[in-house]
């Protein structure tokens, strides 16, 4: 049970509203929980929105690229919420292959996937600023290798706000979506 109950239907107009913003269209489930929870502090909500829409609808990285590293990020944070939800839907739509998907939690995951150059430099880049909040330059240099300032930026950006994403989901005790992909066990 989550430690802040999501809110349930019905909403008001304007929860009901700002809720069906977070959603893609025609999404056949609720809100999902975290943004339910979420909206008991709606001016929280929607500082938070602007970010995490910005980043998953309006970035620079290819999508798959995207997926790969919040796949790591939240599978490294053990979010199994966050990493069901993506793993269910966007990952899939962006690329991931399931194998791929599956590699994520693994700890040598750089190694237990087929991967490219560029997605292993990747990886690299979210363990060494989960391991040590710092990159080597020889990760840099890899990354430099695919990626174009603006790129990069947007990059440490998503694995920092996915770390956020996967403190709150794991603070709040955010049971897994009924839908979502089950993360895989050790």
């Amino acid at each position: 049970m989550s430690r802040i109950e999501p809110l349930t239907p019905p909403y008001g107009a304007d929860v009901d509203r700002a809720l069906r913003r977070w959603m893609p269209p025609g999404v056949p489930h609720e809100p999902l929980a975290l943004f339910r929870v979420l909206h008991r502090n709606p001016e929280l909500a929607s500082r938070m929105f602007a970010l995490g829409a910005g980043l998953l609808g309006h970035g620079l990285l290819p999508a798959v690229d995207r997926e790969l590293v919040i796949a790591r990020v939240t599978a490294r944070s053990g979010c199994a919420y966050e990493w069901g939800v993506h793993a269910a839907t966007l990952a899939p739509q962006a690329g991931l292959s399931p194998e791929q998907l599956r590699a994520t939690p693994r700890p040598d995951a750089a190694a237990s996937a087929p991967w490219s150059p560029r997605h292993t430099a990747l990886l690299r880049a979210v363990d060494e600023l989960d391991d040590t909040t710092q990159l080597t330059q020889s990760t840099w240099d890899a990354l430099r290798g695919h990626y174009e300032e603006a790129h990069l930026l947007e990059l440490l950006v998503l694995i920092g706000w996915y770390r956020t994403i996967s403190y709150l989901a794991n603070g709040l005790l955010l049971e897994e979506e009924p839908w979502a992909a089950r993360f895989p066990a050790g």
